[in-house]
């Protein structure tokens, strides 16, 4: 039968009672049972006092006292009191969530900061309880202090709290029940009874009890009677007070509201940092401009230090620094002091409390608010999440990017490498290098300079398929820009993305934009472009090691049985290779008549005629890897030339004194898919005009091929750049008949024409500006 009615009875009492009960705190000379608990409803942290009837009657009133002070009294260092809950068995007191005092002063682990800050509350609650409230608490001591989970000291014990009002007060009746009460009665209480408080002052007897708290927690315990009044490690400013708050004659003693009015004057031992603190940040709401700068700068000192409980400052002082920086105006100071303060928080504490201000705060249009939250981004970052960033943080950061204050865009500019690593590649690769690519054409020389920085910093994240493409034409541009410090930070994030480009773009890209910077006006920039030329020649020469001798074909797997190329033989220092002119193969050994003399009437000899043959295509013979005067390489043959190859070795012959025939002009020189001649093959001589003919046995109309290429490139869409096209010339050459058949010897002159100067010329379109096609704004 006793077991269906507890049944009952805890089926009854459970839904009323909406929290769930958790460890046991021990706690000692209390006649209640204190648990960690729960609310049910939303899981927030509370603590339960518990009192069974059944187990302890004689106490019940004590019990049953408590709960209607508890539910009467409010005072902010009184316990807060959630909810509670009594039945003919038990008593439940749902509190905010507390840690016995003892816990703590028992280990010493309170610095006296802490300790001068926390019997400061006590204090102004006792004066509260004395005077508003008429009333003797009767049972101050450290068993009946809790620290909150601000690290505020609050008072419980309320066991026999009385007005002196009542006539039939707990205190008289039942004041000798609480547990150990006996040592930490005053003396009039001990001598008579506890109606001797009615004739003493009404703060007699909490003044005595809160002299014994004060030796209490300085001491680490309190062990009797003999340690009342002993000033062993009281701070000694507070000596002097201390004394007359436990003397013997209740009226002498000093009241706990003279008490606390002494210690803070200015310089008493109340006047503190901490307390300091403590009382302005529940006013900063009210503190002018200037008051709240002065009290946000004293508490960013007090934040440095360690002598405070963290949990004042998450608990307590954040949540106030969060309302003042989102509704009242406070500003990037309080909001620099939240990140301090919130380093110490943990994930779940920071998702609840921090990351949902931050969101709301990137959507201020306040500047400089946006350059604090852009500043304090790199402590942000760890804690949130990448879809808060994409979808949240990302979307509201980058209107920065074009900010009407400079202060903005180079915040935004800098924050980048920032987010960069919690941004998706579609991100990175698009809307991020649109903007990028505005700031690095900013009017602002520092953020160009920036941007070029972000980019050589971010640029493992770029796509591999457009990363070279873009950095290639944002460095290159850089390297351009008039600002010697955003020259200086091109050729630094150059050197650092060296492994990012290909050989071949080191060699065709990236070394042609460096060298102008070899001779830039700045010394600086001229060492800087040293080092960086350096790394990117370094990297070339390795790579020239692995590249074959050569491409050309062996002479087994030629495709036609009629080519022959002579290859230069070991031994042949004195040799090198003539030109190998591919009609010429068949028709060399049937060549009849003789050589035409010269202009002074000489015949000449193999050393004196001109070692050149007029190019094939605007082709130029180009050295072979050899230690001796070089064989001329095979040129491919076009339109009217038969697809055959020969080659003469002509000894001590110099190939640069011939080309220098062709043209005057080394800027004729080009070909579509060659390099320029360089300055040491253009002869300065003028050509032989003598119009003595001979008979060449059938060799082929260079002539007339060369005037066919002349006309074609002029004809050209693509006109040759300002300064290479060259004048019309009219020779005789022009009139010669442009129908010569084959088997007829066609007359020639000694030497080239102006027409047979005419060479084709490069393309007009520029690599460089192919390259840098990735992105109009990069140019």
């Amino acid at each position: 039968m006793d077991f269906l009615k507890s049944a009952v009875a805890s089926i009854a009492k459970g839904p009323a009672f909406p929290y769930s009960f958790g460890d046991r705190v021990d706690i000692d000379q209390s006649i209640w049972t204190l648990h960690n608990g729960t609310r049910r409803e939303d899981g927030s942290r509370c603590s339960i006092f518990s009192f069974d009837i059944n187990a302890n009657k004689s106490r019940l009133a004590l019990a049953r006292n408590a709960l209607r002070k508890f539910r009467t009294i409010r005072h902010p260092g009184i316990i807060k009191v959630l909810d509670t809950l009594e039945t003919d068995t038990i008593i439940y007191i749902a509190t905010e969530r507390i840690t016995p005092l003892n816990w703590s002063t028992r280990r010493k682990a309170l610095s006296e900061q802490s300790l001068l800050w926390g019997l400061y509350n006590v204090a102004k609650t006792l004066k509260f309880v004395n005077s508003e409230a008429s009333s003797i608490h009767g049972n101050v001591r450290a068993s009946s202090i809790f620290t909150s989970e601000s690290g505020e000291w609050k008072v419980g014990g309320l066991e026999i709290l009385s007005s002196m009002k009542e006539d039939d007060a707990v205190m008289f009746s039942q004041g000798s029940l609480v547990p150990d009460i006996g040592r930490y009665t005053p003396p009039e209480v001990a001598k008579g009874s506890w109606q001797s408080v009615r004739t003493n002052p009404l703060h007699a007897v909490d003044a005595y009890d809160y002299g014994i708290l004060i030796s209490e927690v300085f001491n680490g315990g309190f062990s009797g009677s003999e340690q009342i009044g002993t000033t062993k490690n009281v701070p000694l400013q507070m000596q002097t007070s201390y004394k007359p708050l436990t003397h013997a004659a209740p009226k002498m003693r000093l009241s706990v509201a003279h008490f606390l009015e002494q210690g803070s004057r200015s310089g008493g031992y109340f006047d503190t940092a901490l307390i300091q603190l403590s009382e302005g940040i529940e006013n900063l709401g009210l503190k002018s401009d200037s008051e709240k700068d002065e009290f946000l700068g004293e508490l960013e000192t007090v934040a440095e230090t360690d002598d405070f409980p963290e949990e004042f400052f998450k608990v307590k002082v954040l949540p106030e620094l969060l309302k003042s920086v989102e509704f009242g105006g406070g500003g990037a100071k309080s909001f620099s002091l939240v990140m301090k303060i919130a380093a110490k928080l943990s994930e779940d504490e920071y998702d609840t409390q921090i990351t949902p201000v931050i969101i709301r705060l990137f959507t201020s249009p306040d500047r400089a608010l946006r350059v604090c939250l852009l500043d304090n981004l790199p402590q942000m970052i760890d804690h949130l999440s990448q879809k808060v960033v994409s979808d949240k943080i990302f979307p509201q950061m980058v209107t920065g990017f074009g900010d009407l204050a400079p202060v903005v865009r180079e915040q935004t500019v800098k924050a980048v490498l920032v987010v960069v690593p919690k941004l998706s590649d579609r991100v990175i690769n698009g809307e991020l290098l649109r903007h990028l690519a505005k700031t690095a054409n900013d009017e602002q020389p520092g953020i160009r300079t920036n941007t070029t920085i972000c980019l050589g910093k971010i640029a493992r994240n770029l796509g591999p398929s457009s990363r070279a493409k873009v950095l290639t034409a944002a460095f290159s541009r850089a390297l351009r820009d008039p600002f010697v410090h955003a020259r200086n930070a091109a050729l630094l994030a150059l050197a650092a993305t060296a492994d990012m480009f290909s050989e071949e773009d080191c060699a065709t890209k990236m070394l042609p934009a460096l060298c102008p910077a070899l001779v830039d006006k700045e010394k600086m920039i001229r060492d800087q472009a040293n080092k960086t030329l350096n790394i990117y020649l370094e990297r070339v020469r390795k790579y020239s090691t692995t590249l074959p001798d050569s491409i050309l074909p062996p002479p087994e797997a030629a495709s036609a049985p009629s080519t022959r190329i002579s290859t230069p033989q070991p031994g042949m220092g004195g040799q090198v290779l003539g030109w190998a002119i591919s009609s010429f193969t068949n028709k060399l050994s049937t060549a009849t008549g003789e050589i035409q003399p010269n202009s002074n009437g000489a015949r000449p000899t193999p050393q004196e005629r001109p070692t050149s043959t007029p190019p094939v295509n605007g082709l130029q013979p180009r050295p072979a890897n050899h230690s001796t005067p070089s064989a001329a390489t095979v040129p491919k043959v076009t339109t009217g030339v038969r697809s055959a190859t020969i080659a003469t070795q002509v000894e001590d012959e110099d190939f640069g004194d011939g080309w220098g025939e062709i043209d005057d002009d080394p800027s004729a020189a080009w070909d579509d898919d060659l390099q320029p001649t360089s300055a040491s093959q253009s002869h300065t001589s003028k050509p032989s005009t003598s119009s003595v003919t001979y008979d060449d046995g059938g060799e082929p109309d260079f002539e007339g091929w060369l005037n066919a290429q002349a006309q074609a490139k002029t004809a050209s869409k693509k006109p040759l750049p300002k300064g290479l096209a060259k004048k019309p010339t009219t020779t005789a050459s022009a009139a010669r008949p442009a129908a010569a058949t084959r088997n007829s010897a066609p007359v020639r002159p000694a030497t080239s024409t102006a027409a047979a100067r005419t060479v084709p010329q490069p393309s007009a379109q520029s690599k460089e500006e192919e390259d840098e096609d990735w992105g109009d704004a990069w140019g």
